[in-house]
């Protein structure tokens, strides 16, 4: 580019990643069992199921799961398995905030970095009672149209689009038949 050309720049309005952040965050939990707990031989988590949504400068993360308990009692003479079902909110704070979004129309994208997960479980000082101890990991983006800038090379407007040959381009049928699975093997990102 010589001295005397101008640079010539063109905005762009595209959907980008306006806010993101994680939490890594641990719970208590208090289960009753229907029997005096002897001894706790297993704690686990199932069932996770959660939904996302902005609340501010923050992803609020409502879900439940379940918590169940294997236990013996009378002595150890018997076993068995009690499950609850729990209710959480989580706020995943946003650090990384752009101030160029040009409408409150939001996509959230939230996923669980770390499934909730038992640390501890142990018998309780109260009757009939286990204390479980959760963990759990959270990422969260907020989509939304923001206003990008460019700079023009400055070759491009001379580019002569009369040389493409428009009929020679991929049909819809052609795209429909490419194998997308080239790669060998389906990616799941979501944990």
């Amino acid at each position: 580019m010589s001295h005397g050309e101008e640079i010539k720049y063109r905005e762009i309005i595209t959907k980008a990643v306006c806010g993101k952040g994680k939490k890594y965050s641990k719970e208590h939990h208090v289960v009753k069992t229907p029997h005096k707990p002897s001894s706790i031989l297993g704690c686990w988590i199932i069932n996770h199921k959660y939904e996302a949504d902005r609340k501010g400068d923050s992803v609020e993360i409502a879900g439940f799961y379940d918590i169940n308990i294997w236990y013996s009692y009378e002595d150890n003479t018997k076993t068995e398995v009690t499950t609850e079902n729990v209710q959480y909110k989580e706020y995943v704070p946003l650090t990384m905030r752009d101030k160029e979004v040009m409408s409150d129309d939001f996509d959230v994208i939230a996923r669980t970095i770390k499934q909730p997960n038992t640390l501890e479980a142990s018998i309780g000082d109260k009757d009939r009672e286990v204390r479980v101890e959760v963990e759990r990991e959270f990422a969260a983006e907020i989509v939304g149209e923001t206003k990008v800038c460019i700079q023009i090379h400055p070759d491009a407007e001379d580019h002569d689009y009369e040389d493409i040959k428009w009929d020679e381009q991929v049909s819809d049928e052609e795209l429909k038949e490419i194998d997308t699975d080239f790669l060998g093997g389906k990616h799941d990102y979501k944990e």
